[in-house]
């Protein structure tokens, strides 16, 4: 063990950038840590992508072009608020022409019904004349409810994610105007290997890392979907959100899906130097003395961090800022050093 460690030690040459490496009295005092073995949580983490649980794309109904628009992204909205108005003369036309047919229909169908109690006509015509006024009368209605597509107003209340039409814009069935969700139900989606699927099957806790935000938050529920993606042999997971969390779909989160508990001595993922392969932190003595301890490192565990297989003891007390430990260190280190 002695001579692995010997010989494990040699990269912290590549630290050299840092003046005196050897023990030096720290300047200041800072934070550090005493480390322990205790118990963490066992995960293996996921990337995903933060989507709203509920979320719509508002298309139009009819042609015409965008005469008003009335929200833009990032706004919030309320159900039936107006976010659009079409130029809606054509359909409008076709509502009078609807209606114009169903009137006619109406007296003929009346009409017929008349001649056939004098028995000019026979029952057939009667029932022609009755399908041909259930038919406009549909029509009407179709006719109808597009003149009324011509206002597009929110389905749904929450924020507007993106506005995808613009005054003058020709509005055609099916074209998108605008994309709204629901910001306090959020999830994340992972995509976790097929070769994980059995030990996935019985996990029920998860912790959601935001890199950028510097946050983790506890999910409230795990959902594993029950088909596999033909192409990349992995299934999806949902992971649910805590309400009121600082996130907005699209945003990169990475998911530790907790699969059980173990002992380990660990060190705050904050507090490791890394250059290149070799990983190092700042040990503190009993006297305020640092030295820069290269580690072996395992997995990422509990929440932000790291297993140490080698490198420390127990009782050892960490620096957990390590760029003020190394500006100390250079700070107390003899001139032309």
């Amino acid at each position: 063990m002695l001579i692995y460690m010997r010989a494990y030690l040699t990269p912290l040459l590549v630290f050299s950038l840092f003046s005196g490496f050897t023990a030096a009295y720290a300047a200041e005092p800072l934070s550090t840590l005493v480390v322990q073995p205790h118990r963490v949580d066992i995960a293996f983490p996921a990337e995903s992508l933060v989507e709203a649980v509920q979320q719509t794309t508002v298309a139009a109904q009819i042609a015409g072009r965008v005469l008003e628009v009335r929200a833009d992204a990032g706004q919030r909205v309320a159900k039936g608020d107006v976010l659009v108005r079409i130029d809606g003369r054509e359909a409008a036309e076709t509502a009078r022409a609807a209606e114009a047919q169903f009137a006619n229909a109406k007296l003929t169908y009346e009409r017929q019904k008349q001649l056939k109690e004098q028995k000019f006509v026979s029952q057939a015509a009667v029932d022609k004349a009755k399908a041909d006024y259930d038919a406009a009368a549909a029509n009407r209605s179709a006719a109808g409810a597009s003149q009324s597509h011509a206002t597009i107003v929110a389905p749904i209340s929450g924020v507007i994610a993106r506005r995808h039409a613009e005054l003058g814009d020709l509005a055609t069935p099916g074209k998108p105007l605008f994309t709204l969700y629901e910001p306090g139900a959020l999830r994340v989606t992972a995509s976790v290997p097929q070769y994980r699927l059995t030990e996935m099957r019985g996990v029920k806790t998860a912790r959601v890392e935001f890199p950028e935000l510097g946050k983790w938050v506890d999910a409230t529920a795990v959902q594993l979907l029950p088909t596999v993606d033909p192409a990349t042999h992995s299934a999806q997971v949902r992971v649910t959100l805590p309400p009121q969390i600082e996130a907005t779909p699209g945003m990169f989160a990475r998911v530790h899906f907790v699969t059980g508990e173990a002992e380990k001595l660990t060190v705050p993922a904050a507090a490791v130097l890394r250059r290149g392969e070799v990983a190092a932190v700042y040990v503190q003595s009993a006297d305020n003395r640092l030295s820069l301890r290269q580690l072996r490192l395992g997995d990422a565990v509990g929440r932000g961090e790291i297993e140490v297989l080698a490198g420390l003891a127990a009782g050892d007390k960490v620096v957990t800022d390590p760029v003020k430990a190394g500006i100390a260190l250079k700070s107390a280190a003899p001139a032309g050093k």
